[in-house]
């Protein structure tokens, strides 16, 4: 975390990726940012416009024409930071960007660190330690959901779950500090049932935003999801297929897929990253068995697997026998039946009946991909994110959720063994803490440095 002197530094970055573009945003905010932005900018007097302006001049190192640029003005407290900030656009040349924030830097204002601008944000008021940290995930949201979750973050949304679970329990805290003062005296301030009751509404609640982390990290980083089955059973076919173009090598010899080829998908604004495996058989190739090995490990720890078998090369008892495997993993799997185009119609239709959920398909003519999609995304239940329900997607906050719960059930424990009111206040401040912990009520500078350093420089 940077020293107080540094709070006071003007900071400069480049806030649009590197490399050539049309234009570049080059980002200054502190105390002297428009000052310094005035002393090479030929145009209006920065100093004298209003905020929330746009002012079109040049940038110009003393008589040097660097750029023609236009400049946006934000003055404290009405910006991002809430500080004096100033955005450049420049063309988009990587020689005009480095010429005019070296030139920025020699006028006084120095490089910002990975995250400072947002970081900035936070100590000054802007938004919470949750909403911060939405910014980041906002940036690197690649799917419609993920780009939602973190938009509902960053607006306050799991925010505000928090803090009314945090002033509830305030309340209690500071009643049962006033019994401490008043322990001769033998008064009751905070009723011990209504206690209960609270910090039973607390824990469902908890235990609700707890639940929801499966789904919220489905939503951030992608479902992984395995495609296992027999060599040959198409597995790299059906890879294709769904990626559209040609990742994994098709052969008709057995056992080409040696390792894993894993790439993503987006299906109904869900990411998938699908893994295609090594074929399930015994074997002594010593390659290739290595193969079968990490594809056992890959299906143990994947969100969902899809089960590919050949209708032309595979009977009732081989599924049955996978299908049993398959269930004490304890990992939701589809039944998905390739190459209708081979099956035999009776026995399709001895499979329909004793594994009516098993999708069928060709993967090679690309028929029926649309049911599996639809199959897929129904088993990663986003019921509960479209409703509006508020999902945990920060691995931190799940952490700290996970204190509160055991520390709310010290609370009661606390009332069940009658503990006395020291006590009792110590585990409900260590509730509070965990909770604290979540919105940056509750900080350390290591936290802050942990959090903020895994931002882009310009953010």
């Amino acid at each position: 975390m940077f020293s107080l002197h540094e709070k006071e530094d003007t900071i400069v970055a480049l806030a649009t990726p590197q490399g050539v573009g049309a234009i570049a945003v080059i980002r200054l905010s502190g105390k002297d940012a428009i000052k310094i932005c005035n002393q090479v900018f030929k145009g209006k007097n920065l100093e004298k416009q209003e905020s929330h302006t746009i002012h079109f001049g040049t940038i110009r190192d003393g008589e040097k024409i660097i750029d023609e640029v236009l400049v946006s003005l934000f003055v404290a407290p009405k910006s991002f930071t809430k500080e004096n900030a100033v955005e450049i656009s420049t063309h988009g040349s990587s020689y005009i960007v480095n010429q005019v924030i070296k030139l920025l830097v020699r006028k006084g204002a120095r490089p910002a660190k990975p995250g400072e601008f947002t970081q900035r944000a936070f100590l000054n008021g802007q938004f919470d330690l949750a909403q911060a940290e939405a910014v980041a995930d906002l940036i690197h949201a690649d799917s419609e959901t993920s780009h939602q979750a973190a938009l509902n973050q960053m607006r306050g949304g799991f925010s505000g779950e928090i803090s009314k679970l945090r002033a509830e329990l305030i309340h209690f805290a500071s009643m049962i500090e006033l019994e401490l003062d008043f322990t001769e005296e033998d008064v009751e301030f905070a009723s011990r049932d209504d206690l209960r009751i609270l910090v039973e509404k607390l824990l469902r609640v908890v235990e609700q935003l707890i639940g929801s982390f499966d789904l919220g990290n489905v939503i951030k980083n992608g479902v992984p999801t395995v495609i296992a089955g027999k060599p040959n059973a198409g597995k790299s076919t059906l890879l294709n297929a769904l990626l559209n173009e040609e990742k994994a090598i098709v052969s008709d010899i057995a056992g080409t897929t040696r390792d894993f080829i894993e790439d993503e998908i987006n299906i109904g604004g869900v990411i998938f990253r699908f893994i295609d495996t090594a074929g399930l058989r015994e074997t002594t190739d010593v390659i290739e068995s290595i193969g079968v090995s990490r594809t056992q490990e890959k299906m143990k720890t994947a969100s969902l697997i899809l089960y590919l078998f050949d209708l032309g090369d595979t009977d009732m008892i081989e599924i049955n026998r996978d299908i049993n495997k398959l269930e004490n993993l304890s990992v939701p799997f589809v039944k998905v039946a390739n190459k209708i185009d081979k099956g035999n119609p009776q026995f399709i239709s001895e499979l329909k009946k004793n594994h009516p959920d098993t999708i069928f398909i060709s993967a090679g003519q690309k028929e029926n991909l649309d049911a599996l999609k639809n199959r897929v995304l129904e088993l990663v239940n986003m019921d509960k994110f479209r409703t509006g329900n508020t999902i945990v997607t920060n691995i931190r906050h799940y952490d700290s959720l996970v204190k509160t719960r055991q520390s709310l059930l010290d609370v009661l424990e606390g009332l069940d063994n009658e503990i006395t009111n020291d006590f009792l206040a110590m585990d409900i401040r260590r509730s509070l803490h965990y909770l604290g912990e979540i919105t940056g009520e509750i900080t350390t500078d290591d936290l802050l440095d942990n959090i903020f350093s895994k931002f882009c420089i310009g953010k």
